[in-house]
């Protein structure tokens, strides 16, 4: 029987490395297969894809298994950055990862692997993949503080059809004892951080050459006027760093954003008790279902309304245009515009939509 091909991407990182070792082990036929999805250096000068493809090719090496190097810098630029300075230009907070595995992880680069001949396309994820009756699942990991089907909301049925995920099964300090044992050069490599494929940033300074930076009062709902912010895209609601007001004479508590009015361009603070911040429901864009559409319109399940947060148990109603409206079980502190509204069922990752607007 003729070994299966799996391409696998390889990061440069500790996770995607152990993925590909771990699919060699099981006997499939490894390619390994690098994204270059932006071009400018860091802010210390440096190619974080020169140093990151140099990790490649040490593991791959390593692994024994032949790779290979693409480069979807346009396709990054005009199908995941544009869309993130947009999301930026309107004062809402998005998410880029969520995107960049819909539109280039399992997009360009799916389309690449199968022209490499691959019969299946791997990657370092955290989370598993669940096929019934021609149905395709995502699952959560394992390691619930890894977990990482947040980021996959937006993946399609056609997508998931032909996908794995070794690291199901297994936490954090297992891959890195993994690697180690394997004489990997990313074992002790820290994990990325910052925008997808952009990477750790002075993110004010960074935004400023693509968005200019537009100053504005910070004032209270009773109308006092504190101080000036530096441009509304740079504060997200909840946010307590970073406001450079200090304390405020006969004012208890220290003060947050709760509010961006983008119109007037002010930025509305509170201090004290953080009721304000606190929402009954959320309003999301069109629902991504990634196992198939709801047959009730109405229905209870849990939702993550960000990154790690233990799951929330909500009421769901589908609107006719795809869009919903979510209510709480309990309220939520600083639901984020632009972010996304995750949908679970146990184990079953439902799909996702960005949030609209928090109901209070």
């Amino acid at each position: 029987m003729d070994k299966k091909t799996v391409v696998v991407g390889l990061s440069g990182g500790v996770d995607s490395s152990v993925a590909a070792l771990l699919l060699k082990e099981q006997g499939y036929n490894v390619i390994g297969l690098f994204m270059n999805n932006w071009e400018e250096t860091d802010d210390s000068g440096c190619c974080t894809a020169e140093a990151d493809y140099a990790d490649v090719r040490r593991v791959a090496s390593a692994i024994g298994i032949p790779y290979y190097g693409v480069n979807f810098a346009k396709e990054y630029y005009d199908r995941v950055f544009r869309y993130f300075l947009s999301e930026y230009e309107k004062g809402r907070t998005p998410n880029p990862d969520v995107l960049c595995n819909r539109e280039i992880k399992f997009g360009p680069f799916k389309r690449y692997a199968e022209e490499l001949g691959a019969d299946y396309i791997a990657t370092g994820h955290y989370c598993g993949i669940k096929h019934e009756n021609g149905v395709h699942y995502l699952m959560k990991a394992a390691d619930r503080n890894k977990d990482q089907t947040y980021f996959l909301n937006q993946l399609s049925q056609e997508q998931l059809s032909n996908v794995l995920f070794p690291l199901e099964r297994l936490t954090k300090p297992e891959v890195r004892k993994i690697a180690e044992e394997n004489g990997l050069a990313t074992a002790e490599k820290k994990d990325s951080t910052g925008i997808c494929f952009i990477g750790e940033r002075n993110f004010r300074k960074f935004l400023m050459n693509y968005i200019p930076a537009k100053e504005g009062d910070i004032k209270t709902y009773d109308g006092r006027t504190l101080g000036r912010h530096c441009g509304l895209m740079y504060y997200t609601i909840g946010q307590r760093k970073g406001l450079d007001i200090g304390g405020q004479a006969g004012d208890a508590g220290r003060w947050f954003v709760i509010e961006k009015d983008m119109k007037n361009n002010i930025l509305y603070v509170a201090h004290g008790e953080e009721d304000k911040l606190y929402s009954k429901g959320l309003i999301t864009g069109k629902i991504n279902f990634i196992p198939e559409i709801p047959s009730e319109k109405e229905f209870e399940c849990y939702a993550k309304f960000r990154y790690r947060q233990d799951d929330q148990k909500v009421s769901v109603k589908v609107r006719s245009d795809g869009s919903t409206e979510v209510v709480f079980a309990e309220k939520q502190r600083a639901i984020t515009e632009g972010q996304y509204c995750v949908f679970y069922d146990d184990e079953k990752c439902l799909g996702g939509g960005v949030i609209e607007k928090a109901l209070f």
